[in-house]
Formats: C-alpha cells, sequence, structure tokens
C-alpha cells in the first residue's frame, strides 16, 4: 500500500517543516474495508468489515514488528525502497458470519473498529470474499506499506 492519508501528510509537514510535535503512535491497528478508502477518509469513515468477530488486529510499531527498509528487523532503515512490511503473520479473528468481500486494507491509529485517524491504505491485488467460518490473514512480508520508489 502506497496511498498516505491527508491526515499523515499534513501531521509529517508540521512535524518535518514546521516544529510540530508529532508523536509514534502506541498502536498500528490494521482494518479491512470493503470499498477503498480515499486519502481524505479517516478510521471512522471507511467502509469497515462489521459484525461476525471482526475486529481489528494491533500490530504495535517496534523494530521486531515492522522490518526496515533494509529487511531486517534490527538496526535502523538504510535501504532504498522506502518500504516496510510486517515481521510476522497478522490473523484477524475466525469470522463468525460472512464478512463480504475485502478490497483493501487502512492502517490507524486506534484498535477500536470504525474510530481514530488513518495512516495508509491500499487495495488488494485480489479481492478476498470471507465467509462464516474464514480467517484472514497477512503472512509475514505479505502487507508491505510503500513511502517512495
Amino acid at each position: 500500500m502506497a496511498n498516505m492519508s491527508d491526515y499523515l501528510e499534513n501531521k509529517l509537514i508540521d512535524h518535518l517543516f514546521r516544529n510540530t510535535s508529532f508523536s509514534v503512535p502506541t498502536v498500528v491497528a490494521v482494518a479491512l474495508v470493503t470499498t477503498a478508502p480515499t486519502d481524505s477518509s479517516s478510521g471512522s469513515t471507511i467502509a469497515e468489515v462489521t459484525g461476525g468477530s471482526y475486529a481489528r488486529v494491533t500490530v504495535t510499531p517496534t523494530t521486531a514488528n515492522w522490518q526496515s527498509t533494509n529487511g531486517t528487523t534490527s538496526g535502523a532503515s538504510s535501504g532504498t525502497g522506502g518500504s516496510t512490511n510486517n515481521a510476522a503473520g497478522i490473523t484477524f479473528p475466525t469470522a463468525t458470519a460472512d464478512w463480504g468481500t475485502v478490497v483493501g486494507v487502512a492502517l490507524c491509529d486506534s484498535a477500536t473498529t470504525g474510530a481514530g485517524n488513518m495512516f495508509f491504505w491500499g487495495t488488494l491485488t485480489v479481492n478476498k470474499v470471507v465467509s462464516n467460518g474464514d480467517t484472514f490473514v497477512f503472512a509475514a512480508n505479505q502487507l508491505t506499506v510503500q513511502i517512495d520508489n
């Protein structure tokens, strides 16, 4: 995913160029969406999966959970690809009802469904129908956040 939200763009501009504080989020929550967001979407306006035991999955922002730009989980980023990947699998709760067709993902700063600010969003390479009894998983290194290329 390479789509940065307006929220994050504004925070980064203010932080880098206007001497305004922007703290590391306490959580990065992975949300599944049934309609692709836009840059102006927020964690409360995205068309997120609901019901059937759905819940966002949180991945703490640490070097152990997200790879550096050079593909390791230790040390500072020094690669040139401008991207990070999840270092371990991200497993959503097993669906207890049909969730419908998942078309994308959003990364938010709140674990609560329908809340918070959105950082990044992207569409899946292939849409995924999630039915009762299915478990949606991003395997390690499968969720990529691209900032620049």
